[in-house]
């Protein structure tokens, strides 16, 4: 490899039906994790990313792992394309950084070495339940804002806060009443997720001051914020009972968007991100100054792609979400230098 490469994978939001069904039929590194994927949750996911139902697809405890294993399936395929008899996640094209958005990060450390597929699996998959049950709990949502900079929706959140918590007789809950900036995607390009009073009025009080649109999104609850806080504390006790290794490439963490390895700092972010923001701009600029000049985003959807090239003016993307893209991605590396 001549470049220096960073491998980015997505989270939720990015499922599809159909989802790594070309790749299954195309690739056998595809398939063998597609298989290892079935055998570790005892039901056919794969059959769940193919044919669907999207409702089915849609719901978290399925579209968390789903797009988990149509990421790492990608990725086999493409170790594979490079060297069919010696395929590992990080070989022969090995990156210099890792970054997944929200449960994304889990397919990177899947990659770094530091998580096994199998427990991977089943701790997504239960990630994905809780929280979806504490979005039944305290019932919530998250919605994008175009158009609007970061320091603006803060004020936005606090304001709308303060007035919903006012109205309120007796919250309940730790995390009603609040709305937070969740996700930093990108330059104008930023999320909001509170609970469903707090968060309405923080749309309406965005679209009065500016915004070009607020687009509420079809989530199980208020994920990223402190309507979620115990899910991470239930996850966190699912961590400390799986064993999680250093990792050999380092992660750009969501929380801080600084390199991880150690595994109790991986093990602590894993836990802790499901209630905290996702600091996505700052993890790109990271890799940008830290000399990446190569953002590859593996997994379904284009979503990251497109943050990228609103974060880094000029940066080189690649996107590798079917056997199309695949095909394509291989010839751009191997013209641009990325690979020999």
């Amino acid at each position: 490899m001549t470049t220096q490469v960073a491998f980015l994978f997505p989270g939720q939001g990015s499922q599809a039906v159909g989802m790594g069904a070309d790749i299954f039929a195309a690739s056998d590194a595809a398939k063998r994790i597609f298989a290892a994927v079935d055998d570790a949750l005892g039901f056919s996911l794969s059959t769940l990313c193919f044919q669907g139902p999207e409702e089915t697809l849609r719901d978290t405890m399925n579209a968390q792992p789903a797009i988990v294993a149509v990421s790492l399936a990608l990725l086999a395929a493409l170790q594979e394309a490079l060297s069919p008899d010696a395929f590992s996640w990080s070989s022969p094209l090995t990156p210099d950084y890792l970054a997944g958005h929200s449960v994304g990060e889990w397919t990177a450390l899947v990659v770094s070495g530091a998580l096994d597929l199998r427990e991977t699996l089943l701790a997504v998959r239960e990630r994905g339940r809780l929280m979806e049950y504490e979005g039944t709990q305290c019932p919530g949502s998250m919605a994008a804002v175009i158009g609007m900079d970061a320091s603006a929706l803060q004020e936005i959140c606090q304001e709308a806060t303060q007035q919903t918590l006012a109205a309120l007789a007796s919250p309940g809950h730790a995390g009603e009443g609040r709305v937070v900036v969740a996700n930093y995607n990108a330059p104008g390009q930023i999320v909001l997720s509170g609970e469903r009073h707090a968060l309405d009025l923080a749309s309406e009080l965005a679209k009065a001051r500016g915004a070009r649109r607020v687009i509420p999104l079809s989530v199980s609850g208020a994920f990223h914020s402190p309507v979620m806080q115990p899910a991470a504390d239930g996850l966190g006790h699912v961590l400390s009972e799986m064993p999680i290794a250093d990792a050999h490439i380092p992660i750009i963490g969501n929380i801080a968007a600084s390199p991880l390895t150690a595994s109790e700092d991986l093990r602590d972010e894993l836990a802790k991100q499901v209630a905290a923001s996702v600091h996505w701009d700052a993890t790109i600029n990271y890799m940008a100054q830290a000399g990446i000049k190569t953002f590859i985003e593996i997994g379904p959807g284009q979503a990251l792609t497109g943050m990228v090239k609103r974060i880094v003016k000029g940066a080189k993307t690649i996107n590798i979400g079917n056997v199309t893209d695949l095909g394509k991605a291989l010839s751009y590396m191997r013209e641009n230098g990325v690979i020999g």
